[in-house]
Order: structure tokens, then sequence, then C-alpha cells
């Protein structure tokens, strides 16, 4: 994986990670980019002392542009599920490039019409550790971008610990990535 120092151009809020703390990153921060993935980019910064997690509306301040969050394969053109599906692959663990879907995180994924013609959409996942602070973050994302697409009117995205999610869950596509198979 490739790196790239960066210097923040302006205060930046970041998310503490794996705490999931918010806090500010000031104007002249050097940090070096770990993961750029669905949006949101991961920094080492070593003057904070760990992993931060940058979301894409503050992206501009490490002097990076917002670039389209791509939907896998032909999902774009396909029914409301393939799509929520597919927003979902864009969803990553800062720690982990691997997105939800394929770490086996998403248990759950259920659409329902609403009286005035749109859908709401239920999704419950899981995370890979009990403690891990970023559980909010990641379904914040996921709902976000659930958010975006024609006719989802509500989303929500619940966090759940049953069953408890292990390796075994990977997909084979996600076993591949993380050089497991």
């Amino acid at each position: 994986m490739s790196t790239e120092q960066v210097e923040l151009q302006r205060d930046c809020e970041a998310v503490q990670i794996p705490a999931g703390y918010t806090v500010t990153l000031p104007k002249g921060t050097v940090a070096v980019i770990t993961q750029s993935l669905g949006g949101t980019y991961t920094l080492q910064v070593p003057s904070f002392g760990g992993l931060f997690r940058i979301s894409s509306g503050d992206i501009d301040a490490i002097g990076k542009e917002a670039a389209a969050v791509e939907v896998a394969g032909d999902a774009a053109d396909g029914d409301l599920q393939s799509q929520v599906w597919a927003q979902l692959k864009t969803c990553f663990d800062p720690e982990i490039p691997v997105n939800i879907v394929d770490l086996g995180l998403v248990y759950d994924l259920q659409i329902a019409d609403l009286p005035d013609g749109g859908h709401h959409v239920d999704v419950k996942m899981t995370l890979t550790a009990p403690g891990c602070g970023m559980g909010g973050h990641i379904a914040q994302d996921a709902r976000q971008k659930i958010m975006t697409l024609p006719g989802v009117e509500e989303a929500d995205v619940e966090v759940v610990w049953d069953p408890p999610w292990s390796p075994q869950m990977i997909t084979p596509e996600g076993r591949q990535l993380l050089g497991m198979d």
C-alpha cells in the first residue's frame, strides 16, 4: 500500500480510531494517508499519537478533491435492493481495506414501501470488535450513502451483536483482498 504525506491546509474535524472521539486537527498538522476508500481518508498523525478518519466533506483540508464514489457493477441501474447493497460496498472500516459487506458485517437488509411511494431501508450490521468506537461513524456513513439513492425517504442502520462476528463471515472476495486465501 502506498502512503502519502500531507499537511492540513485548514483546521479539520477528524474521528480518532478506534475510540471514535471527534477532535479538531489544526492547520499545519503533518499526517500520512494510510487508506483512502469510499470517500473517506484514514490518516496517521504522529503528533497526535494515532490514526484518524476524515470524511469526504473535509478532504479539501488535505488538498484532495471529492471524487465520485463508484457503485459496483451494474447495480446503479438495478433494483433498489441491488443499489443499497452496492452503496454498502462503498463503506469501509477505517482500519481494514475491505468494505463492510465483504467483511461480513451486514447481517440484514429490508426495504419497505412507504405510503407516499418512497421507501424505508433497514440495515442491521455488526462490527469486528464490540469495543470499537467507530461503529456509530461506520453506521452513519452507511445511512448517508443509502439516503442518496432515488426513492429512499428513510433509512436506519442499526449495530447489533448477535450473532457475534467472526473471520469466517468474510466473503471469498474479502478473504482474497486480505490475503487470507
